[in-house]
């Protein structure tokens, strides 16, 4: 019977404990991370980092995207933050609702102090919305952002015009014209709002150009703009990311399931060796 009592125990702390246990340690060393970045930088530090998290006890990946809350969440830390102090905002997402996207792009532009995002990997959509508002974009060499034209539930806003203007109305559904109106409305909204965001950073007709390239629906929703690719543009984009940006992703990991698809062992700093210069030394 004792064994059964303490083999009933171990199930509970391997399932209950152990898991709480492992997460309040992942959000202590997120704190210091953060803490560490912004002594570094000297800025408050944002992150809007969107994974698949795992919720209840039985891991289901539940996927994330910004929404309201993210933007109630991001409003309220610009608000606290000092009208002198710089913020750098990390994102890492695939975009969401255009309404929480837009609402944190006017608070990135109206921070008087300069505001720099930071992507590692990905700001797709409404995350490349949030970028076009901050003064400087500093990506990973390899990172992209990408076209910020709406999205319809599962259809672009662009095709769905296309459809319309390639029929004659009486073979369109009345529900599908009513589609391409709201679709015409959001092309309107976003292209004017992306146009209102660039204005200010480059020549008018430029960031007319840029707007209407970004929000027409001319590549997939997917398409991924470089970083060499986003300078030929125009947009200041930069390649310093600091260090404690991609520690601090590691510990926000995408859940696995099953056997991870990519393994590799973290290679040792090279150090002296045969033809090779040794460091400098001060003493």
């Amino acid at each position: 019977m004792v064994w059964v009592v303490l083999g009933f125990l171990v199930i509970v702390f391997l399932t209950v404990v152990a898991p709480l246990m492992r997460q309040r340690a992942v959000v202590a060393a997120r704190a210091r991370r953060l803490s560490a970045l912004q002594r570094e930088r000297g800025s408050q530090v944002i992150t809007i980092i969107h994974r698949q998290e795992q919720i209840g006890l039985f891991g289901v990946p539940l996927v994330r995207f910004i929404d309201i809350d993210d933007s109630e969440q991001v409003l309220r830390a610009i608000r606290l933050t000092p009208d002198d102090r710089p913020i750098d905002l990390v994102l890492h997402t695939p975009g969401g609702l255009v309404l929480a996207a837009e609402q944190i792009a006017h608070a990135v532009r109206d921070h008087p102090a300069r505001v720099t995002v930071l992507v590692p990997h990905y700001a797709m959509s409404g995350g490349t919305l949030i970028a076009l508002a901050a003064d400087e974009i500093v990506m990973d060499a390899h990172a992209v952002l990408g076209p910020v034209d709406p999205q319809l539930g599962d259809m672009p806003a662009a095709s769905i015009l296309r459809v319309v203007a390639a029929k004659e109305p009486a073979q369109i559904d009345d529900r599908f014209l009513v589609l391409a109106d709201v679709a015409e409305k959001a092309r309107r909204q976003v292209l004017a709002f992306v146009t209102d965001l660039l204005d200010d950073r480059m020549p008018a007709e430029q960031a007319g150009r840029l707007a209407e390239l970004l929000a027409g629906g001319y590549f997939t929703h997917d398409f991924p703009i470089t970083v060499h690719r986003a300078r030929d543009l125009g947009l200041a984009v930069g390649t310093d990311l600091p260090a404690l940006v991609y520690e601090l992703m590691a510990l926000f990991p995408q859940p696995t399931r099953g056997r991870p698809s990519v393994t590799y062992l973290p290679l040792p700093a090279p150090g002296p060796g045969p033809g090779r210069t040794p460091p400098p030394r001060v003493g």
